[in-house]
C-alpha cells in the first residue's frame, strides 16, 4: 500500500481530512500527519477543540500559521499532499467590491504561507497541493480581473509545479448542496502527473483526462480554448496582469497552467446520476426544537428580506440611492439542492440568506445543526460540542465532502 503524507492547512472542523479518509482503498491511503487550525479574530478556537475532539492533538497546531512558517518552520513534517481551504473572506461575494482587496487583504496574504512552504521545503516540498476557495477567486480584484489567480499561478511555476484548475457546483454532481468553489490540483515536476499534462493536448486534459475530469465528467463541447501566458515573477505579474481593467477575466471555469503557459475555457458539467435534495438529509420533525420555528411575530420581516425589492435608501452621510434586489423562493424548496450555506445561517433572527423550510404540518422553521452538517457531507453531529450558532457558522466556513473525496479518489488513481 502506497501512503500519501498529507498536511493540511486552514483545516477547519476538517472536512478534507474526512473526503481524503473516505477516498483511500487498499492501493492508496491518504494519512494526515500534521494540521494548523487557527482563527485569528476568536479568543476561543472552537475549529481548533472541534479538530483535535474527533482526531487527536498530534500533529495538530493552534497558531497563527504565518508565524509558524516563519519561525517554527522545522515542525511542519516532510509531506506528500499539502492541501487547504485557505481563507477566502477577502475574495467572498458577501463582501462588496471595495472589501474585496485580495491578495493585499488581511486573510488574503495567508496565500504567501502555502507559498512559502513550498520554497523552503525545496527539494523536499510536497509532490501535490490541492486547494479550494470562492469561484469569485478568478476574477478577483475588480480593478484586474484575475490577477490574484495569476500571482498564484506565477508563483507556483516559478517553484516548478503544473497547474489544473475547475469551478465544481456540487450540486450538480449530485451533492445536497449549489456550492460553488474553485478547487486547484498542483504537480511537482518530475511526478506521473506532470509528466503526463505535459506530453497531453491542454484541450484533452480538461475534457477528458485531467484528474480533475476524471473525478467530475464534462460534456464535450467546442467552446473556444485560449491561451496566454503568465510570467513567473509574482510582483511583476501583480502590478501588469489586467492593467487594462478589463470588464471579465481571462481565466475561465477550467484550464490548465504549465511553465507559465495558461489554456483555459468554458465546461460543462456531466451528470447523470442520483441527485441528493434538500427533502433528503432532513431530520424528522418531531426532532425540533422549538427554537428553530419560525415566530409568527417576525414573519412579516422574514418575508421582506426574501422578497423582491425596489426602494430608495440613504447612506450614513444623507446620499440617497435606489436600491433594489431580486425574490428568491420562501420557503426553500424541498425538492432542490440547497442553496450555499452561509456563515450566518445561525440564530433566529429574520435573515435573507438563511435556510427556511415548511414541515409537513405547515409550519415555517430554520435547518437544524445536524441538517447542515448533513449538506456538507459531515459525519452526524461533528460540531455538537459547540452552540448552534456556532456550529452553523463553521458549516458556512466548511466544505462539501463529497467533493473532496471524488478529487482524492481520482489523484490515488492517478499516482
Amino acid at each position: 500500500m502506497k501512503i500519501i503524507k498529507v498536511v493540511e492547512l486552514f483545516a477547519g472542523v476538517g472536512g478534507f481530512r474526512i473526503g481524503l479518509n473516505q477516498a483511500s482503498n487498499k492501493e492508496v491511503e491518504y494519512k494526515t500527519i500534521w494540521n494548523s487550525q487557527w482563527e485569528p479574530s476568536t479568543k476561543t478556537q472552537h475549529a481548533s477543540e472541534i479538530y483535535v475532539k474527533h482526531f487527536g492533538s498530534t500533529g495538530h497546531s493552534c497558531e497563527d500559521i504565518q508565524l509558524v512558517v516563519k519561525n517554527k518552520f522545522n515542525i511542519i513534517p516532510k509531506h506528500d499532499l499539502l492541501v487547504g481551504g485557505f481563507p477566502c473572506q477577502d475574495y467572498s461575494v458577501a463582501r462588496t467590491a471595495n472589501q474585496a482587496n485580495g491578495l493585499v487583504g488581511k486573510k488574503g496574504v495567508l496565500w504567501w504561507s502555502i507559498f512559502n512552504i513550498l520554497k523552503k521545503g525545496g527539494k523536499d516540498s510536497p509532490n501535490y497541493l490541492l486547494l479550494e476557495n470562492v469561484d469569485r477567486l478568478l476574477k478577483s480584484p475588480t480593478k484586474q480581473r484575475g490577477r490574484d489567480f495569476a500571482v498564484m499561478l506565477s508563483s507556483l511555476a516559478s517553484l516548478g509545479y503544473v497547474v489544473e484548475w475547475r469551478i465544481i457546483n456540487a450540486a450538480e454532481y449530485g451533492f445536497p448542496q449549489r456550492r460553488r468553489r474553485v478547487f486547484i490540483l498542483a504537480y511537482k515536476k518530475d511526478t506521473l502527473p506532470s509528466k503526463k499534462m505535459r506530453k497531453t493536448s491542454p484541450e484533452d486534459w480538461i475534457n477528458k483526462i485531467g484528474i480533475i475530469a476524471e473525478g467530475f465528467p464534462i460534456y464535450k463541447n467546442h467552446d473556444l480554448l485560449t491561451y496566454f501566458e503568465i510570467n513567473k515573477d509574482p510582483a511583476k505579474v501583480s502590478k501588469e496582469f489586467s492593467i487594462d481593467s478589463p470588464k471579465i477575466s481571462p481565466f475561465q471555469n477550467a484550464g490548465i497552467m504549465i511553465d507559465g503557459k495558461v489554456y483555459t475555457k468554458k465546461v460543462t458539467p456531466k451528470y447523470s446520476g442520483k441527485k441528493t435534495i434538500l427533502k433528503d438529509i432532513l431530520i424528522d420533525d418531531k426532532e425540533i426544537t422549538e427554537e428553530f420555528f419560525i415566530n409568527k411575530n417576525t414573519l412579516k420581516r422574514w418575508e421582506y428580506l426574501k422578497n423582491r425589492k425596489t426602494e430608495k435608501r440613504k447612506t450614513k452621510k444623507g446620499f440617497e440611492y435606489n436600491y433594489s434586489e431580486g425574490g428568491m423562493i420562501f420557503p426553500d424548496n424541498l425538492n432542490n439542492a440547497s442553496r450555499t450555506i452561509v456563515t450566518g445561517e445561525g440564530g433566529s433572527s429574520p435573515s435573507r440568506f438563511k435556510h427556511v423550510i415548511k414541515t409537513k404540518d405547515g409550519r415555517l422553521r430554520r435547518l437544524m445543526p445536524v441538517e447542515l452538517e448533513r449538506l456538507n457531507m459531515f459525519p452526524a453531529n461533528h460540531t455538537e460540542s459547540v452552540t448552534n450558532t456556532k456550529r452553523a457558522f463553521l458549516m458556512g466556513n466548511a466544505l462539501v465532502v463529497g467533493v473532496i473525496k471524488k478529487l482524492g479518489q481520482s489523484l490515488a488513481k492517478s499516482i
